[in-house]
């Protein structure tokens, strides 16, 4: 466990495991601890860098906006931080959106991408979690007092007391307008997709994020030649807010990260 002093933000990053570092990027009012339940499949396999996220966790605040394209720069200058040529890249959720900027405004330092519970444009979300969204702020903070994401956030802030300023930016990232559409269609790193069968995000969605990255156009041919280097999983039975502990996703994720781009498997 340890801090990276960048972009004038003290990163928190814990790192388990040995092999091809991996990075994971937690989701919303959530720190690296929210990958506890898979980290030991994963950390079999890789060198597994946790890290919690500008305003998250073990990360104090700082005096600037909560962007996913900040936030990106933050995880690049922490690849480089680390002494790593490039990393492959795991977010969820609000995570998921870090990891996508990092591989779209730094490309050179990802390997492959994983992008869980994520959209590429901020209407990909169902309008029903758009409306919730819209309305997070310090009153809602207030109100979310004593549920697990505060009492995660109390037992690891170094200011606790930040609870409700978390709420007031992130309501101010999460009502801003996104459409990376075009950066992800000349994106060339090697994608994986993961959804829940029952997310917060419409399976039109799924497919149209997936397209943009070159798949599901044509039949991939008796040999798997036509197959697009993106992969798509929507894992059964489960949510946007339980996929994340789920051992189905590193069961998906893990034969991604290891195949040669373009083979099957």
């Amino acid at each position: 466990m340890s801090y990276a002093e960048v972009n004038g933000l003290r990163l928190w990053y814990e790192s388990h495991g040995t092999g091809r570092p991996l990075v994971l990027l937690h989701g919303g009012y959530g720190a690296a601890e929210t990958f506890a339940g898979i980290l030991p499949a994963l950390a079999e396999r890789r060198r597994v860098i946790g890290v919690d996220l500008q305003g998250h966790g073990h990360t104090a605040d700082v005096a600037r906006p909560l962007r996913y394209e900040s936030m990106a720069e933050d995880i690049a200058a922490l690849i480089g931080h680390l002494g790593l040529a490039d990393a492959d890249l795991m977010g969820y959720s609000l995570g998921g959106g870090v990891a996508l900027r990092t591989a779209i405004q730094h490309p050179g330092l990802v390997r492959r991408l994983v992008v869980v519970s994520a959209p590429c444009r901020r209407q990909g979300w169902y309008p029903e979690v758009l409306a919730a969204m819209a309305e997070q702020d310090e009153r809602v903070g207030e109100r979310m007092r004593g549920t697990p994401p505060h009492q995660l956030y109390a037992r690891l802030a170094p200011r606790p007391a930040d609870w409700p300023a978390l709420w007031a930016k992130s309501g101010a990232l999460l009502r801003r307008e996104y459409d990376w559409s075009a950066e992800v269609a000349a994106l060339t790193v090697p994608t994986l997709l993961v959804f829940a069968d029952a997310d917060s995000i419409p399976v039109t969605h799924m497919a149209e994020f997936f397209g943009l990255l070159g798949g599901g156009h044509r039949d991939a041919g008796w040999d798997g030649a036509g197959r697009p280097a993106a992969r798509l999983a929507v894992l059964p039975g489960l949510t946007h807010y339980d996929i994340v502990r789920s051992p189905a996703l590193p069961a998906a994720v893990l034969p991604f990260l290891t195949h040669p781009a373009g083979a099957p498997g």
